[in-house]
């Protein structure tokens, strides 16, 4: 495929706000994990909350969206010039030129529960029930209003690889001619639907992650949003770009993995294929490693049969948490991070080696100029997008 230009992105994380404190943080492998003090939601596991959400305000014009979801996506929005950039695209090819693609697994569903949770005579408070937030649509909706963009606008919602599909369908939409810019990400925020649901699933650790651990027992869930903004004009002052995608749908189970990670090793060599270049040519892999022991184990081989040993993979998911729909852009935004700083981040609180995964999986972190990075997202269902950045 033809190199799309990113030229702009940012993200907002348990670390801090904009690449800058994602770049840090990583750099100084601090992490961003604390016990769960979510009121309300006793749970003893660790979380990746976003500071300062309760107190964050919309715009009056905005207002009828007020969640913590849409809280965190203005915020999101506000980091590393991508509102400007996309009102700045609007205004250069036309509203109906910029389309909004995000991704989110559960959207504003916390404002739903506290709604339920304040039924008058078996209905929303009419507070609640005012607000324009209890449908998954209300994240593109709510991006739509906020950048001012009236091009095709889309809700993704397919589990932990939502936000990095819609850099497939950014990728479709350009190709054909139908936009000439998007702006695509995600946000996902903790809730109890969010927490309950996966301890439900036995897949909640009491301590803090370790993905890829010998020892590795469970996720810890956190919350995010991102964005960048993808253009067809090659003349455009690129931070890097959209090399490649790669999609696949296992279907194997509604929430485990293929055993042999066909699935996974479909989509991550029909990237490689769309960039036109071969795995031995990819630096870094933001690798999906969740910290569960099925989820990594599939992964790291799938991996090992596609990667020459001298790759540097790792998951990140030891300083964010794993933030479900918002993944995909958060763990692209980190592989941009290592494309532009050298920065190739390891995995936290890991400390012993799983021996079923191959040498391509890094607990350190290292520093090298990288020309390719790729970033796996793998949801329920057997879900599955790769993507492959390249350095401007």
């Amino acid at each position: 495929m033809a190199p799309l230009a990113i030229t702009a992105f940012s993200a907002v994380t348990a670390l801090g706000d904009g690449v800058a404190a994602q770049s840090r943080a990583l750099r100084e492998r601090r992490g961003g994990l604390r016990r769960n003090d979510l009121d309300g939601l006793p749970l003893e596991c660790w979380i990746g909350r976003v500071e300062g959400l309760e107190d964050t305000a919309l715009p009056a014009t905005l207002a009828a969206f007020d969640s913590r979801n849409h809280r965190l996506a203005w915020r999101a929005l506000q980091q590393d010039g991508v509102l400007e950039a996309t009102r700045a695209a609007v205004a250069r090819y036309g509203a109906a030129r910029v389309a909004v693609l995000v991704g989110t697994s559960t959207s504003s569903i916390g404002e739903t529960e506290r709604a339920y949770a304040q039924l008058e005579d078996g209905r929303f408070p009419p507070a609640s029930a005012a607000l324009e937030v209890h449908t998954p649509h209300a994240l593109g909706e709510f991006v739509r209003l906020a950048t001012g963009a009236q091009g095709p606008c889309m809700t993704v919602a397919t589990a932990c690889s939502s936000s990095a599909k819609v850099f497939a369908h950014a990728a479709r939409l350009l190709k054909a001619g139908v936009v000439d810019a998007a702006l695509v990400g995600g946000v996902d925020t903790l809730c109890g639907s969010v927490l309950f649901g996966f301890n439900a699933l036995q897949l909640v650790s009491a301590a803090p992650c370790r993905p890829f651990d010998a020892h590795r027992d469970g996720l810890s869930l956190g919350e995010a949003g991102g964005f960048a903004l993808l253009e067809r004009d090659t003349d455009a002052d690129a931070l890097a770009w959209l090399a490649g995608y790669g999609e696949s749908s296992d279907a194997h189970h509604m929430s485990t993995p293929h055993p042999q990670g066909l699935g996974a090793r479909l989509a991550m060599a029909d990237a490689l294929a769309r960039a036109g270049i071969d795995a031995a040519r990819v630096g870094y892999l933001n690798l999906h490693g969740t910290a569960t022991p099925a989820n990594d184990g599939v992964e790291a081989a799938a991996v090992a049969a596609l990667f020459p040993a001298g790759l540097h993979a790792s998951s990140t998911k030891g300083w964010t948490g794993h933030t479900l729909g918002a993944a995909g852009i958060v763990e692209s935004v980190v592989a941009l991070i290592a494309l532009r700083e050298g920065e190739l981040p390891g995995i936290l609180n890991s400390e012993t080696p799983d021996p079923a995964c191959g040498p391509q999986v890094r607990f350190g972190n290292a520093r090298t100029g990288i020309d390719y990075a790729m970033n796996n997202a793998f949801g329920f269902g057997g879900n599955n997008c790769s993507l492959v950045f390249a350095r401007a």
